[in-house]
């Protein structure tokens, strides 16, 4: 018999620390709302640690039912939360890397006045997250679905006097909302004809039928990957991403890189006995995945914002959690997911000490030359620059690979999946030792002017101005490396991307693939995978290994070597660079095709026609044709004697005329 876990205890003590902060906390002393945020992402952390020593014990999938959330006729959904292999690995990241976080943005928020609100915010998350991770249907899954976007739109706008960063909290929660339209029309076709939203029931009763395919399981999976696309920012839904880079930091590591993004991924995986079921709905999860994967990866060559260069690099990685889900290597595309939280966190936290460093900017043209002034800071980042780019033996080698691999020996078109991935490795290899030695080698940019069309708005990420910078603000602060409150994190996630890999050490290499076998009874396939070969995934890592080589040396040659060669490239291939550093003109494109018509309805059709014409108007006589009645009642009934008289004959004339004109219109008719 299973022990009692108490799951539902896991996502209630954040958002006791969201209540406790966000009600009290503008009282509180600084130090008080620390204790209080950290103890309530410290606890589900200690909780999840408790499960995983009791987990080999347990009988899964393990659920916990708190009562009946909705009933009406034959239809119900329990307030239910489920454990099982998928579920340990995801509550791990988010409650792991979460913490982290937390810890790390004990010193980087230290000056803002909102400094309780954000750690309300940040609460307010990860019980949001939980909440989805632990949900048994898919009701209660949509509540944390839409509670992470409610959290990113407050914590994307925690700079809300700041316009850009209104926009881009705006931006993302309506981007969102199209992508969760898909999520719940899927729902509304589960209810109608299966009757039931909770993941046991739904699988149990698609597993009974090995007759379905496609049709409807496939409208469902289809609908559910417009919602993926909208919350894992693929195409067409990505836009918003880039844009959230204007909230803090820590937002920036948590929300976009390690836990938030990927709840399309994880939202796949779990509902895998769909989309099995729908070979067409995998294809599109592939094609998606493999195209978001190589489009925004070219963008991140040319991006001069660290921040925005790493946004680029979520999108594309996470192309490569939607690549492996759709070539049903749901494990492959879930180990991603881990080793992509520790570096990529890691990533966005090493910007944001570079941040601190230099006072705030962000812009790569003022850096340069930071190696030996903020070394942990080099060194911890370097090993996420190592991770992302492939090199082995750290962990992006070891779960990129896997999906490239399970890509290419996949059916129907597997080949061309695997070598637009293969190309996109390289490119992310570029474009991170790019930013890698723009950063941290040469000799300092901080006070060089620069070419006038180089020169762009560069947001203070503590003040609210837009100041046209020509001198960068920190050329007259001294660089300075980050406290260990921030370092601290970097080091534990610079060990996790250097080891993380060896969980998932393929046979081909002579591990197990522990991961993998893990995880298999959660994602287990109805496909029949194909046969592996260790010598054709030994040649394939070797090739991407080449690849990931190729691009350092592209970056080393241009950006070390002979830095004075990017601006004669840019010049030549002047059309090129303006295509990929305008963002392919997506967001001007949308802008004229989809919000400026909308905005037109709303403002005009809707706004003046509708409001003030019609509704406004039909008001507007409404008072004038009661206030004429009135008038003319007031006249009426003014006490005289002699006017009621006159106003009876008037009125019986009209009644005599009426008459006679109704008797003389009968007697004709006769």
């Amino acid at each position: 018999m299973n022990p009692d876990l108490h799951l539902w205890l896991i996502p209630l003590v954040p958002f006791a620390g969201f209540l406790v902060n966000g009600l009290l906390g503008r009282k509180f002393p600084k130090a008080l709302v620390t204790t209080v945020a950290l103890v309530a992402s410290l606890i589900p952390l200690v909780q999840v640690a408790v499960i995983v020593t009791k987990f080999g014990s347990l009988t899964l999938p393990y659920g916990e039912n708190l009562g009946t959330w909705i009933r009406s006729g034959a239809f119900h959904a329990d307030f239910s939360f489920q454990l099982d292999q998928l579920t340990l690995v995801m509550l791990c990241v988010v409650t792991g890397v979460g913490f982290l976080i937390h810890v790390y943005s004990v010193d980087y928020m230290a000056e803002e006045e909102g400094y309780w609100r954000f750690f309300a915010y940040m609460n307010l998350f990860l019980f949001f997250m939980l909440t989805l991770v632990l949900a048994e249907n898919f009701l209660l899954m949509f509540v944390g679905w839409e509670g992470v976007g409610l959290a990113s739109y407050l914590l994307i706008g925690f700079w809300f006097t700041r316009d850009s960063a209104a926009k881009a909290g705006k931006k993302a929660f309506i981007v969102n909302r199209i992508g969760d339209f898909g999520f719940l029309i899927a729902m509304f076709l589960l209810i109608a004809h299966f009757g039931s939203l909770s993941f046991t029931e739904l699988f149990n009763q698609i597993g009974a039928h090995p007759a379905w395919q496609g049709g409807l399981l496939t409208a469902i999976a289809l609908f559910l990957v417009l919602g993926a696309t909208g919350k894992s920012a693929q195409i067409p839904l990505y836009v918003w991403l880039p844009d959230a880079m204007e909230g803090p930091t820590p937002v920036s590591a948590l929300i976009h890189a390690a836990t938030m993004v990927t709840a399309g991924v994880y939202m796949v995986a779990r509902t895998h006995v769909i989309f099995d079921r729908s070979p067409l709905a995998l294809s599109v999860v592939a094609i998606i995945g493999v195209a978001t994967a190589f489009f925004a990866a070219t963008i991140g060559i040319v991006q001069t914002d660290i921040k925005r260069v790493l946004a680029y690099s979520t999108i594309s990685q996470l192309g490569y959690m939607f690549l492996g889900c759709g070539v049903a290597a749901y494990s492959a595309g879930i180990f991603h997911l881990v080793t992509h939280a520790f570096f990529k966190a890691l990533l966005f936290l090493a910007a944001g000490s570079v941040i601190h460093a230099l006072s705030n900017e962000q812009d790569m043209r003022f850096m340069g030359g930071l190696r030996t002034k903020i070394p942990i800071t080099f060194w911890t980042m370097t090993a996420a620059v190592l991770a992302i780019s492939g090199a082995p033996p750290l962990a992006g080698f070891v779960s990129k690979d896997e999906i490239l691999y399970q890509s290419f020996i996949a059916p129907n078109g597997g080949k061309i999946l695997w070598a637009v991935g293969l190309l996109t490795a390289g490119l992310t290899s570029f474009y991170m030792f790019r930013l890698w030695y723009l950063t941290f080698f040469g000799e300092s940019r901080a006070a060089a002017a620069h070419h006038e069309e180089d020169l762009a708005p560069v947001h203070s990420r503590r003040d609210t101005k837009l100041v046209l910078e020509a001198e960068p603000p920190h050329a007259a602060h001294p660089v300075h490396e980050s406290p260990w409150v921030m370092l601290g994190p970097l080091v534990i996630l610079a060990i996790l991307s250097v080891i993380g890999g060896f969980m998932g050490w393929p046979e081909a290499f002579g591990g197990s693939n522990w991961f993998a076998h893990f995880l298999a009874p959660a994602v287990a396939t109805s496909n029949r995978a194909p046969i592996g070969d260790n010598h054709l995934e030994l040649m394939l890592a070797g090739l991407s290994t080449l690849v990931a080589f190729t691009g350092w040396l592209v970056a080393h040659i241009l950006y070390y070597a002979k830095p004075e060669l990017p601006a004669r490239l840019a010049s030549q291939l002047h059309a090129l660079y303006l295509l990929v550093k305008n963002k392919y003109w997506v967001d001007e494109i949308y802008g004229v095709l989809i919000v400026t018509p909308v905005l037109f309805i709303a403002r005009w059709i809707l706004g003046v026609l509708i409001d003030r014409g019609v509704i406004d108007g039909g008001g507007l006589i409404t008072g004038y044709t009661a206030q004429g009645f009135g008038a003319l009642v007031v006249r009426i009934q003014s006490g005289n004697i002699r006017s009621y008289a006159g106003w009876l004959a008037l009125f019986a004339a009209i009644l005599l005329a009426i008459s006679w004109f109704g008797w003389t219109a009968h007697f004709s008719l006769r």
